[in-house]
């Protein structure tokens, strides 16, 4: 019984330092206005909308999906059909749900996430 608890303990240890080292080598960078337009206009990303589905359909960037993280059931499952292995570029209104989606990103095991600091009123503001 004694080599099982040790097994198990070690066992334990060791999840737990791949779950550590996988949120470590996660990177959220926020990027402005001109670095976020080169990195998805006319490119192949992932880039989510994370505000609602009547905010986005007022107006979004680019060939951004909607995955509002208000609801936040939906929005897990929606991100756990991203790549996790890819980079992910986010926005919202202003930079706070935005955020917010990149920690739970972050948390899930997403690797490369880069946020849109301003937001869309940012980017709608001199179009």
């Amino acid at each position: 019984m004694t080599q099982f608890v040790q097994k198990s303990v070690l066992l334990l240890l060791i999840f737990q330092f791949m779950a550590c080292d996988s949120q470590q080598k996660a990177t959220v960078e926020k990027l402005e206005k001109e670095a976020f337009s080169e990195a998805v206009i006319d490119k192949d990303v992932q880039l989510i909308d994370v505000r609602t589905t009547s905010e986005y359909e007022a107006g979004h960037i680019g060939n951004a999906i909607n995955y509002d993280i208000i609801d936040g059931d939906t929005f897990l499952k929606q991100i756990a059909t991203l790549n996790k292995e890819e980079p992910v570029y986010l926005y919202c209104k202003m930079g706070g749900r935005s955020s917010r989606a990149a920690e739970l990103l972050k948390k899930e095991g997403f690797t490369k996430i880069y946020d849109y600091s301003g937001g869309y009123n940012d980017w709608s503001s001199n179009e």
